[in-house]
This record gives C-alpha cells, sequence and structure tokens, in this order.
C-alpha cells in the first residue's frame, strides 16, 4: 500500500470492482472490510435485467416495469440511463469472462422474475452475483494499478483541497492513513440494521454514516425492501434468498393450509412485484395468525430444479429440505435499501471529490421498490459512470501532488464498547419498521435510537471495528425513522 492514490474505492461488490476497471494510467486503491469475496453483490442469485433482445423487448417496457414496482417515485432520467446502457454493460463484463447461461441455438437463456412483462433476465443458474464478482475480482487481482487491501477498514474521511486523507483500519487494529484525490463510496447496504437479513455480515451502512458525517445528502433512507421469501430459519440471522426466479419457473406460494392465496390480492399473483407479495403474506398471516408460508416447485422434474437452482437446492438440503419433493418455507425479510447516498447522474454526491455507486447510493431508479435484478445492473451502470467522470477530470489536473496539509493520526485508544447497543438497534428496527411499520411508535423508538447515537458520540470509546460499525448503525437507523415519520407527517398533510 502506498501512501498517495488518485482514486480511493471503499468496497469490493459489483459497483466497487466494476468500477475499479475502468480506471488506466492511474493509480487506485481497492478497500474489503473483510475477505474479498463477502459482499451483498455475491449473495445476488437471480440475475442481471436489460434488454438484449429488441424482436420481444423494449426499452419502453423495462422503464415502465422498473416505475410500475416503484410506485412512480422513480427518477425518470436515471430510469433512462439505467435501461439505454445497461446492455451494453451487460456485454462487457460477458466479454471480461462473466459467463451467463446460453440456450440451445447460443444465445442468452433469459429468465423471467416478479414484476417483469418479458423473459430478460441473464443468469448464471443461481448465482449470477458470485460468477460477475469472482470474475471480475480476477481482473482487478491482475491490473497493476490497482492495489487491494482486504479486511481493511475505511472509518473517516478527512476533505483537503485537492482530495481526502482517508483513516483506515487494517487487520489486526493497526491505523493507516493515505491520500487520494477521489473517492468512491461502494459500501453496500444497510441489512445489519435489522434482526433478520438476507444481506452479508457486512452490511452496516459504514459508507453512508462516513458520508453523512460530511455533508453528503442521505435520500429516502426509510425506502427499505423486504423480499417475501426468504427461508424461514428461525436460528439464522443472515436468511439466505429464495430467489424471485423459483417463482419465475413456475414455484407457487401457499399459506399455512396449503392455499394458493396471491391472487387474492393481486392479479398478477406470485409475479407481483416484492413489496407487494410481502404486504399481502404479512396480512395473510394476521387473518390465519400463522407465520407458516411455502414455496412450491414440486411439480417441476427434479433434473430441471437441481441445474436451474443448484445453490439454492444445495443450501435447502443443509437444513433439511429437497426442495423437488418439499415445500420450502419461506417469510419475509429485509432484503434491500432503495434510499442512500444522494447521487447525480455521474455519480457526484454534492461534496467535491466524493461519488457513490451501488446499494449505498441513491440515483433514483428504484423508487419505492425496486424491480428484480435491477440491482446489479444499477451497480453496473453507475460504477462505469462514476469512474469515467473522475477519469475526465484526472486528465484535465496537473499532475498529482500532495493533497493537502497532513494531518495528525487519530487516536484509537479508549474503552471498551458496552454489549448489547447494536442488538438493541436492531430490535428497535424490527419491531418498528418491517412490512407494515408502526407509525405511533415512531417517535419512542427514534428517541432511544438518538440517546444510542449521542452515547457512541461521546468520545471515549476504543476505535474498533465493532465500534465503527455500531456507530454505522445507530447512524442508519436514526435517519430511517427521521425520514419515515416526515413521510407520515406529508401523508397527514396530505389528508
Amino acid at each position: 500500500m502506498k501512501k498517495q492514490y488518485d482514486v480511493l474505492i471503499a468496497g469490493a461488490g459489483a459497483a466497487g470492482l466494476y468500477a475499479a476497471l475502468q480506471f488506466e494510467g492511474c493509480s487506485v486503491l481497492l478497500l474489503s472490510k473483510r475477505e474479498l469475496t463477502l459482499s451483498n453483490s455475491s449473495l445476488a442469485q437471480g440475475g442481471v435485467a436489460s434488454v438484449q433482445d429488441p424482436a420481444h423487448d423494449g426499452y419502453a417496457l423495462h422503464v415502465e416495469d422498473t416505475l410500475i414496482a416503484g410506485g412512480y417515485r422513480n427518477d425518470i432520467d436515471a430510469v433512462d440511463v439505467l435501461v439505454r446502457e445497461g446492455p451494453s454493460n451487460v456485454q462487457r463484463i460477458n466479454r471480461l469472462g462473466v459467463d451467463f447461461d446460453r440456450n440451445a441455438q447460443g444465445g442468452y437463456e433469459f429468465g423471467l422474475e416478479g414484476g417483469h412483462c418479458r423473459h430478460r433476465i441473464v443468469h448464471h443458474k443461481d448465482s449470477t452475483g458470485r460468477e460477475i464478482v469472482n470474475k471480475l475480482l480476477a481482473r482487478v487481482c491482475a491490473r497493476a494499478n490497482i492495489d487491494i487491501a482486504e479486511n481493511t477498514q475505511l472509518f473517516d474521511l478527512r476533505p483537503a483541497p485537492r482530495g481526502f486523507f482517508a483513516q483506515l483500519l487494517l487487520p489486526g487494529g493497526t491505523p493507516a492513513q493515505v491520500e487520494a484525490r477521489f473517492c468512491i463510496l461502494a459500501t453496500g447496504g444497510i441489512g445489519r440494521v435489522y434482526q433478520y437479513t438476507t444481506n452479508s455480515a457486512i452490511a452496516t451502512g459504514d459508507g453512508i454514516a462516513l458520508a453523512h458525517r460530511l455533508g453528503a445528502p442521505i435520500r429516502h433512507l426509510n425506502w427499505v425492501q423486504f423480499h417475501p421469501t426468504a427461508f424461514a430459519a428461525e436460528a439464522d440471522r443472515e436468511r439466505f434468498l429464495i430467489s424471485e426466479a423459483v417463482r419465475g419457473e413456475g414455484a407457487t406460494l401457499l399459506n399455512c393450509d396449503g392455499d394458493r392465496f396471491m391472487f387474492r390480492y393481486d392479479e398478477r399473483g406470485e409475479l407481483a412485484p416484492r413489496d407487494v407479495v410481502s404486504h399481502a403474506i404479512m396480512v395473510e398471516s394476521q387473518k390465519t395468525g400463522n407465520e407458516h408460508f411455502y414455496l412450491d416447485i414440486t411439480q417441476k422434474e427434479p433434473e430441471f430444479v437441481k441445474n436451474r437452482f443448484p445453490m439454492i437446492y444445495s443450501r435447502c438440503l443443509e437444513e433439511g429440505v429437497d426442495i423437488t419433493r418439499d415445500r420450502i418455507p419461506v417469510f419475509p425479510c429485509q432484503h434491500y435499501l432503495m434510499g442512500g447516498i444522494g447521487v447525480d447522474l455521474h455519480g457526484r454526491t454534492g461534496v467535491d471529490r466524493l461519488y457513490a455507486a451501488g446499494e449505498c447510493s441513491h440515483t433514483g431508479v428504484h423508487g419505492k421498490n425496486r424491480l428484480a435484478s435491477n440491482s446489479l445492473l444499477e451497480a453496473l451502470v453507475f460504477s462505469r459512470r462514476a469512474a469515467q467522470d473522475i477519469m475526465a477530470r484526472l486528465m484535465q489536473e496537473k499532475a498529482a501532488g500532495p493533497v493537502g496539509e497532513t494531518p495528525a493520526p487519530p487516536s484509537l485508544d479508549g474503552r471498551d464498547l458496552p454489549h448489547g447497543l447494536r442488538t438493541e438497534v436492531r430490535s428497535i428496527m424490527q419491531h418498528l419498521y418491517f412490512v407494515i411499520p408502526r407509525p405511533a411508535d415512531f417517535p419512542e423508538g427514534l428517541a432511544r435510537v438518538e440517546e444510542i447515537v449521542r452515547q457512541l458520540r461521546s468520545g471515549g470509546y476504543a476505535i474498533t471495528p465493532d465500534y465503527i460499525e455500531a456507530c454505522s448503525l445507530a447512524t442508519v437507523a436514526q435517519i430511517i425513522l427521521r425520514q419515515a415519520i416526515a413521510e407520515e407527517d406529508e401523508k397527514q398533510a396530505r389528508r
């Protein structure tokens, strides 16, 4: 690791890796908070939505599906960029080695998922995210201009006249400081603010909390998506996802009595958007007084199921469920964040030289609810745009020098973090702001979260990975509840 870089990228998921590969002739430091293969991107199952077959699909159809799923709260300009630039980016990663499933004619095999009116999902079995991350990572590792720092945590950015001083926590808790002319935050989601999530262990909202401290706008952080079909394993905080593609291949959703119920709530049945299906499950649960729900794909040929969903089949077997013969127990679970660090169409945050991409950013493409398989697409399209914007600025600037006067390094010493604060934050969020929120209880919950934030920020605690994540989670919960209250107030004012 050097002392000076042109670009610092925090996050090694699809957005961070793809952004890194856009830079040539300049130095890049890529940070991974944990091991390189641990990211929300790696967990993505379904695929990447894009219009690759204009004879049977069209940009206007993909745009409309995205708007319908998002409740028409999307940024139409961002959606247009996503849909029009998406196909070429899918083709680029294909040329970089990402292997998508092919049909008998050699073309892409397109899948169908909830909310889509056409088969347009390119995929690699049921582990598309892992395929993308692994192949992009191999390319990044081969690039001489990119340094990789694994198990390294970014805990502070100090603005300077020509960039940032980044404060890092290296493996073993050793501090380090590097200079960077530009920074891209690609730190992923906020799933660990909930008791149960499909997200990886690193999804603690660190980049969002950091951008908030720097004064970047945080938009619609209360727009949280709950996936309707996470495997219902009560013992696991991280619940593995049963991809929407399973329903796209004909799986039916059943209540505790074995009844197919979705058509009572929406004419699209199991293929309604995620928020609709999640809400229907919660209402059905209240009617039946039971939280047992199931996906059933046993009507399909066993070999088809095993070949189409090898990862889901294997993972369910570990839980004692053979999906070719057994119903899959499912229940809604925190899955994705539509809000985040506010950015423009080039990934700029409003803080000079600070960019954001991927799930931690808010481009506006998703509206209030993300359309299935638009997340990896957004990560690719807008991380490339951010990198291109930075490259243009680097070419205009003079040769790199110090970004500013070097600050004194921070002290990491202090008291131990009290036990239970993160658990309490998760409990508050799970109770107040799950699929059907409890607005009457928002003020009390927010008051306690704000008390926790003040306690953590009062100083005196040692800067450790646990402390950094606790601060991030509490900050994220605080912003979510504040914005949720503001949205409720707006609703009341309109009535």
